[in-house]
């Protein structure tokens, strides 16, 4: 059955999703932090949860990137963020039932970058990652005690197979452990599923475009000092979470047309 979803958003509070609801369920986790109100561009990343629009790049600089601190402008339903060399527009709109955001990036062309819709879920224990089997995985280096040999000296990442690369099982969340990872699937679509309740998270980018889901699993593992559990499925434009380490092909890139567009598709269903 199809669960129509709303969605709500903070625009003065760097365009973040607050909500994404439907059928009596709230997707979006949250946690309150009152350092948020004080960050700037160029601020620590303050974790307060719903979905961040991450955007030049995901980790290294600026932190959680440069669109989370700076107000955006219009409505709900059409947005604009400006930041130093790119303006980032948002179109929200309803599709039978999913959310579909139409993102807009202008910049010079040639301009390289990372976006992610870093969605912050509420799951429980019980939830797990559906991907294709099989699909090309990276994991970065916080995953090194997880794995049963040496991280390579200088290695930015490891790729192996959905759902265990490098023989780490990542698909089913469970109960806190301790641990707290990050990967980038290299496909558009997955779907989360928690008991019941289905949610679909897809990205539709041009063909020329990387794109990929990250995925953080944070078990009670980050951060060091009052450690919390935090389940992010982001859909995403690039294949790495730092622009810096970002090859040939693993980076969104701005045609030269000066403009790049994108859509984020967010559907849920319920099984009876």
């Amino acid at each position: 059955m199809v669960i129509p979803l709303t969605a709500r958003f903070d625009l003065a509070g760097g365009g973040r999703w607050t909500s994404l609801s439907g059928g009596g369920r709230e997707w979006l986790w949250s946690r309150p932090d009152p350092a948020r109100a004080a960050a700037v561009p160029g601020s620590e990343f303050v974790d307060v949860g719903g979905l961040e629009e991450c955007v030049p790049t995901v980790r290294g600089l600026p932190d959680h990137g440069d669109a989370w601190t700076r107000p955006w402008t219009g409505s709900p339903a059409l947005s604009t963020v400006s930041c130093d060399r790119f303006e980032l527009t948002r179109a929200v709109d309803d599709e039978a039932g999913a959310v579909v955001a139409t993102y807009r990036l202008s910049a010079d062309p040639g301009f390289r970058f990372l976006w992610a819709a870093h969605a912050l879920l509420d799951l429980s224990e019980k939830a797990r990652l559906l991907a294709p089997y099989g699909t090309p995985t990276r994991i970065f280096p916080e995953a090194a005690p997880q794995l049963d040999v040496a991280w390579p000296p200088g290695s930015p990442y490891l790729e192996g197979c959905w759902p265990a690369p490098s023989g780490l099982e990542l698909d089913r969340f469970g109960p806190d452990d301790g641990t707290a990872v990050g990967a980038v699937l290299r496909c558009a679509a997955v779907r989360v599923e928690d008991e019941a309740d289905l949610l679909d998270l897809r990205v539709e980018a041009p063909p020329e475009v990387p794109a990929g889901i990250a995925l953080w699993r944070n078990l009670g593992g980050f951060p060091d000092i009052s450690p919390y559990r935090s389940i992010g499925v982001e859909p995403m434009l690039g294949t790495v979470f730092d622009l810096a380490e970002a090859g040939p092909g693993e980076a969104a890139t701005v045609p030269s047309s000066g403009e790049l567009t994108w859509r984020l598709v967010l559907a849920a269903e319920r099984m009876s």
